[in-house]
């Protein structure tokens, strides 16, 4: 195995070395974080869903939904709203209906319309003090937008669906707690927007400055006088009231709620998959398992289905099976062990003969 990957390597430094390598430049995924207060969807509902033995048995029916669509590992990594390749970018990169996703197809199931997500309650023009995970700290810059008044929560969210300009910017703020925590945040206060009443949702970009890598959360809200009160989340949300009349309806603040001692063995392994270099015909990348339980690994198991017609040529740092477009790695004998907060790689290289589109790769820690 150490020789194919040394062949690999070489093999694609002569093709550097030739010109024919264009290299992408895309630093490790370590980077982590979602927006906590007001919480987004991912945040919500991983807090609504989780049980005291550690998995995830939603109670809100739009968690629910997302849970039966998308499985529980996005709601494990509820702060892994990411795209390693953003740099920034926003229409052009990320297709309109699928910007609460990040165009992050591990998180499709968080853009569906719906008017039943957990709500946060707030008052238009206030000071709010908002509160972003820090579960990896990195430079950046934090970006909140609201929606028009045209926006209507049955519709997916689109880039013109947005003001125009952002209602607060943000750059290195403050942190509190040690990151790789689930209380761990970023702290600063901002003016709400002003002039809006009802159902909106706050849509966050927070882009690295040190990496392409950004993150992005859709934040569903009712502006009806409320300061931060979350409904809609735990035992009861079931038939949840909506609150987007004039009426304001609160509850309870929520108490943060500790991670799991026993994650389900499918719900706390990430994989992040990227380009390391192309060239005619073929590339070269690598895939990063991380993982964000309290036990270490035994072994693990990355998979995909290629979206674009790719193949895979050679592996090293894992063993391969292949099946038509689902591809299985797992680890070879000395990086199967993980410890908690830990991370491996293996790298391989594949042809692809049109569009190198970037699969979803899910992975399992036993």
């Amino acid at each position: 195995m150490r020789l194919i990957r040394r062949a690999a390597v070489f093999g694609a430094a002569a093709m550097l070395a030739a010109g024919l390598v264009s290299v992408v430049s895309q630093l490790p995924a370590q980077g982590h974080g979602t927006p906590m207060s007001p919480g987004s969807r991912t945040f919500l509902c991983w807090k609504d869903g989780l049980s005291q033995q550690g998995d995830i048995q939603p109670h809100n029916p739009a968690c629910t939904a997302a849970v039966q669509q998308g499985g529980t590992n996005p709601l494990y990594n509820w702060f892994s709203v990411l795209r390693s390749d953003a740099a920034g970018r926003t229409v052009g990169l990320i297709a309109d209906g699928q910007l609460c996703s990040g165009g992050n197809a591990t998180f499709a199931a968080y853009n569906q319309a719906r008017n039943d997500w957990p709500l946060t309650h707030l008052t238009a023009g206030a000071r709010f003090d908002f509160k972003y995970s820090n579960w990896a700290h990195h430079p950046g810059t934090f970006y909140f937008y609201v929606t028009k008044d045209s926006w209507s929560p049955t519709r997916a969210l689109a880039w013109n669906d947005l003001e125009s300009t952002p209602f607060l910017t943000v750059t290195n703020p403050p942190q509190n707690g040690g990151p790789g925590t689930n209380e761990g945040h970023y702290y600063f206060s901002g003016n709400l927007p002003s002039n809006k009443s009802g159902r909106h949702l706050i849509y966050s970009r927070w882009v690295r400055s040190d990496s392409n890598e950004n993150f992005f959360g859709c934040s569903d809200v009712t502006f009806d006088g409320g300061n931060g009160q979350v409904t809609g989340v735990g035992p009861g949300s079931e038939n949840p009231t909506d609150p987007g009349g004039p009426t304001p309806t609160t509850g309870p603040t929520p108490t943060p709620t500790a991670g799991p001692t026993t994650p389900a063995p499918s719900g706390d392994c990430m994989a992040v998959y990227k380009i390391i270099g192309s060239w005619n015909g073929g590339f070269q990348a690598e895939v990063e398992i991380m993982n964000h339980s309290t036990r270490t690994y035994g072994g693990w198991t990355a998979s995909w289905a290629w979206p674009s017609g790719q193949t895979l040529a050679q592996v090293w740092n894992g063993t391969s099976t292949v099946s038509g477009t689902n591809v299985t790695v797992r680890n070879a004998s000395w990086n199967g062990s993980v410890a908690p907060n830990g991370r491996t790689t293996f790298g391989f290289l594949g042809t692809h003969s049109g569009t190198n589109t970037l699969p979803a790769v899910t992975c399992v820690g036993s």
